[in-house]
């Protein structure tokens, strides 16, 4: 199928997809680029390929061929590419594993991605959002990660309740403060078997109803000169501490 008219219905429905409203309600998202589209594919959620007419991809999939003028309306990116996928949103409530990330109300959609990718690389089971945490599919975000996002378990849902679930499961929970608390750095060994590592909001840190459930708090060691580093850098460091 060739789409040359702005006015295709389909056309419109992945504009509208551009609105974090609209992909909730379709509970579908559009990722841009053969990387994310091969790793989207191995995932198995790619509802129909976007193509460039002329451009081949081998896949057995539905396509819908279009022209440059529509994916120019259609991308969220500067420089868009000819390769595009309408996919099903990844979607479950399952707490898997013995390691958990609980992000409180990350808003920036780069540090998202950066601490999805991170916590792949280290090993984390399972990655918990807060209600209000930036939208997983917005299309930064999915950028962000470069694919990770099709590569761990993710959940969204109220972090109180979830850390009350993890609570009655002998799961250890651990806060993120700019000091006090544990060095990271001296965590026993057998503290790094099983936990949840909260992360919190960027500006405000964890809110205190959620600190109240912590069990311990974690800190990096800093120059005295820094006051504090970016979540996503932050976040990223201690991952690797507890994976050691």
């Amino acid at each position: 199928m060739l789409i040359t008219s702005l006015d295709n219905d389909k056309v419109k429905e992945y504009i509208k997809l551009k609105d974090r409203k609209y992909r909730k309600k379709t509970k579908t998202f559009i990722i841009e680029g053969m990387h994310l589209v091969l790793e989207a594919y191995k995932k198995g959620i790619i509802k129909e390929l976007i193509l460039e007419k002329d451009t081949v991809m081998p896949f057995n999939l539905p396509t819908v061929y279009i022209t440059h003028e529509i994916i120019n309306k259609i991308t969220s990116m500067e420089s868009p590419s000819n390769v595009m996928a309408l996919c099903n949103m990844l979607e479950n409530d399952n707490l898997i594993g013995n390691k958990f990330l609980l992000l409180d109300g990350i808003q920036d959609p780069g540090n998202l991605g950066t601490i999805i990718r991170s916590a792949v690389a280290f090993n984390i089971d399972t990655i918990v959002l807060s209600l209000d945490t930036v939208d997983l599919y917005n299309p930064k975000v999915i950028r962000s990660t470069q694919g990770m996002i099709f590569h761990i378990n993710i959940v969204i849902g109220n972090l109180e309740v979830i850390i009350d679930n993890l609570k009655s499961k002998e799961i250890p929970i651990y806060g993120t403060r700019v000091d006090y608390g544990i060095n990271v750095n001296i965590l026993k060994d057998k503290d790094k078997k099983k936990y949840a590592l909260v992360v919190g909001n960027e500006g405000n840190g964890i809110r205190e109803n959620v600190m109240e459930k912590c069990d311990e708090f974690l800190y990096i060691e800093t120059n005295e000169a820094v006051e504090s580093l970016n979540v996503g850098v932050a976040t990223s460091i201690i991952l690797y501490e507890l994976n050691k």
